[in-house]
Formats: structure tokens, C-alpha cells, sequence
């Protein structure tokens, strides 16, 4: 039964020692030539006017926590989203059939260039992804995708 985990073992095994020698390596033969301005603490142009270890409040960490979620969020505020390819045009349905913006039966079919004006306002674009299987295959030259980003910029201008 243990016999199994020894792939997985040596493999760990060999990456902690891989990462070892990189740093070991990159210690002793990397420059080191330290004075005292570097060695100095730097705190926005001003000399430090307290100990660096001071302890901090747990509300500035669950203010960052907060705000990584809500800019994260933004990204879903825009009026407009361009969904690359039907993957992603589908994930932003599915979105806003999560968030009750647009029924389950709605009538949305990817296509190349294609807009919709959804219910709460906001205007999704279709688009081709870039991929080799459509670049190659000409679904999706340059200036259809030039032509795409157009688009979304002039309907965000609005």
C-alpha cells in the first residue's frame, strides 16, 4: 500500500532538494556587497520611527482580506464583458443565472461578434478565443479580434 506514495515521495523529495541547491547556489554566487544604505531601514523616504515587529490590529488584515474580495468583484461591475470563447461565454451566463439576473431558458447563442443586452444593463460580447484550433484554422484572424476589443471599448465609452 505504501509502495504507491513512493513516486509521489521521491518526486517531493527531488523538488525540495532541487530548490535547495537553486538557493545555495544563487547565496554563494550571487553578489553580496552590503553598506550601510542598503542595510539601512527605508520607510517612505522618512527614517523609522518605530520598532518594525510593532504588533499590528487584525482589523487592517481583515480590511485586506475585504478588499481583495470586493476587487475581485469589481471585474463583474463593468457594463460590458467580452467572453472568450464558449467556454467563457458560458461561465458569464451561468454567472448571472447564479446571481437571478436572467432565467435558466435564456436565449443566448455563442457566436463570433455576437452582443446581448442583458437585463440589469450590462452588454455581454462574444468573441472566438485565441487559440491555435481557431487562429490556425481561420474561425478567428487579427482583425476579427481587433475588431471585438473595438467594440467593447466603444460601448464602454457609452
Amino acid at each position: 500500500m505504501l509502495e504507491n506514495y513512493f513516486p509521489v515521495l521521491l518526486f517531493i523529495a527531488i523538488a525540495l532538494a532541487f530548490g535547495g541547491i537553486l538557493i545555495a547556489a544563487g547565496t554563494v554566487l550571487g553578489p553580496n556587497r552590503p553598506d550601510s544604505e542598503k542595510l539601512s531601514p527605508y520607510e517612505c523616504g522618512f527614517e523609522a520611527f518605530e520598532d518594525a515587529r510593532m504588533k499590528f490590529d487584525v482589523r487592517y488584515y481583515l480590511v485586506a482580506i475585504l478588499f481583495i474580495l470586493f476587487d475581485l468583484e469589481i471585474a463583474f461591475l463593468f457594463p460590458w464583458a467580452v467572453a472568450l470563447g464558449k467556454i467563457g461565454f458560458h461561465a458569464y451566463l451561468n454567472y448571472l443565472k447564479r446571481r437571478s439576473v436572467i432565467s435558466t431558458k435564456a436565449p443566448y447563442v455563442f457566436r463570433h461578434a455576437a452582443h446581448y443586452q442583458m437585463p440589469n444593463g450590462k452588454i455581454l460580447l462574444a468573441s472566438y478565443h485565441p487559440s491555435n484550433q481557431n487562429t490556425n484554422t481561420g474561425k478567428l484572424n487579427r482583425q476579427m479580434f481587433v475588431e471585438i476589443f473595438q467594440e467593447a471599448r466603444r460601448l464602454a465609452d457609452h
